[in-house]
């Protein structure tokens, strides 16, 4: 069978399984078995299947992923990440969008807390999103920024997502995982300068409201007892590496163990609280590691096939600048973002991107970063991002599916001038890994 029949069964068989609603996990299976039949030799090639997800699932490299899952959950259901947004709340005052502020300040904080960017938009819509419409807040300024900053989870270690994309990219989970910290930071600025500046030009937006007057120690207070300790989780996981003292898997396990430290300090971790976020963690970690299952199988077949090479000839053999070959991936990651899952768009694009990232000497951590930011913005494009549904699910009954998107759309601009900058910058990504490397 020619390479681009290959291509077009394994890739074309997939999106129709996905688009008539198969759950990913089972649609890849059913692409593996029938492809690993057909290229390669019949049981033995169902054999390799099974050995293939015996190899995936035991990956120590895979480990981080429901570590970082665990804090999330913990700080959601302990209550912990509530207490740090309240002291947000008390500590920016007389500011245009107030609330709104709040909601990218306490969803930068808890990025750097947790790996669920799902739990990251629940929490934040399910907390401010209910008094920002009390106060009279338009929807799209009060839910635009927690979409927004609900991706800066997927940039600010700790990230399962990123996480996952390194391992499956074969580039370092380390380097990935710092890679994000400036970038998401820039995102987070400039969603901060976004909303002041319009609600500043139209005050109906974000009317303003007595939040009472306090002292600076009142206001610096709730910071330094809800926020500042809860830093300290931070530290534990990036000073780790950064310091060198751990690995990604041990940073994870150590931040784990901070997080219910932290929680059992604060006097809120409970057994039915512990026990819900595991359960939690347990359920999406069981659906990634199912997903991770059949990548390397994925990739395997379309290498034997020659669809990968095949490919790869024809990129090769047209005279394109490397900046152009990146450009053209980004926008079919953005183009994918809008029907297909983030895990889906890194199972069938890695296996041919990364061989073309290696081939047009391009910096993997660079483009890593990029890819991250790509599938992020995936998370808030309609029809399928993934958060818009989050959104609908914490926002009043009468919010429709039209104003979560339009409200979406600014800071889904912001996510794309940032990856431009990153792509203008290349150091915002690539600095700190290289001065960790040194």
């Amino acid at each position: 069978m020619a390479w681009y029949w290959a291509l077009s069964l394994m890739v074309g068989g997939l999106l129709v399984l996905l688009m008539l609603g198969l759950p990913v996990a089972f649609a890849f299976f059913a692409v593996n078995i029938l492809g690993a039949l057909y290229f390669l030799g019949g049981e033995p090639g169902l054999a390799q299947v099974v050995r293939n997800a015996v190899d995936a699932v035991s990956s120590f490299a895979l480990t981080p992923i429901p570590l970082f899952l665990l804090m999330g959950e913990v700080l959601y259901h302990t209550g912990l990440a509530h207490r740090a947004i309240d002291a947000v709340d008390k500590l920016i005052a007389r500011v245009p969008g107030r609330l709104s502020l709040v909601a990218i300040v306490s969803g930068t904080i808890f990025s750097a807390l947790s790996g669920s960017t799902i739990a990251n938009t629940a929490m934040l819509g399910s907390t401010l999103l209910p008094e920002m419409r009390k106060r009279g807040y338009e929807k799209k300024i009060a839910m635009g920024p927690i979409l927004g900053t609900g991706g800066i989870a997927m940039l600010i270690p700790p990230s399962a997502l990123a996480v996952i994309l390194a391992s499956l990219a074969m580039i370092s989970v380390a380097d990935l995982l710092i890679s994000g910290i400036i970038p998401g930071l820039v995102m987070a600025g400039l969603f901060f300068v976004y909303v002041v500046v319009r609600c500043a030009l139209d005050p109906t937006l974000a009317p303003g409201y007595d939040a009472g007057k306090f002292t600076l120690l009142q206001r610096l207070r709730p910071i330094l007892v809800e926020v500042v300790p809860l830093l300290g989780i931070f530290v534990v996981v990036v000073g780790s590496i950064l310091g060198g003292y751990a690995s990604p898997t041990e940073s994870a396990a150590l931040g784990a163990l901070a997080t219910i430290v932290a929680a059992a300090a604060y006097r809120t971790l409970t057994w039915t609280a512990l026990s819900i976020a595991l359960t939690e963690t347990a359920k999406v970690s069981v659906m990634i590691l199912f997903i991770i299952c059949a990548s390397i199988t994925y990739s395997q077949i379309l290498a034997f096939s020659g669809a990968t090479d095949g490919l790869l000839a024809i990129v090769e053999g047209v005279d394109i600048a490397p900046i152009w070959l990146v450009v053209g991936m980004l926008t079919i990651l953005l183009i994918l973002g809008t029907f297909m899952d983030q895990l889906s768009m890194m199972m069938i694009t890695i296996p041919f991107f990364m061989p073309l990232v290696s081939t047009a000497g391009i910096d993997p951590i660079w483009f890593g970063l990029m890819m991250l930011i790509a599938l992020e913005i995936g998370f808030t494009t309609p029809p399928f991002g993934l958060l818009l549904f989050v959104m609908k699910g914490v926002a009043p009954t009468d919010t429709t599916m039209r104003e979560i998107c339009w409200a979406a759309a600014p800071f889904i601009g912001l996510q794309i001038v940032t990856v431009m900058l990153v792509m203008a910058f290349p150091g915002l990504a690539t600095w700190l890994p290289t001065i960790i490397g040194r």
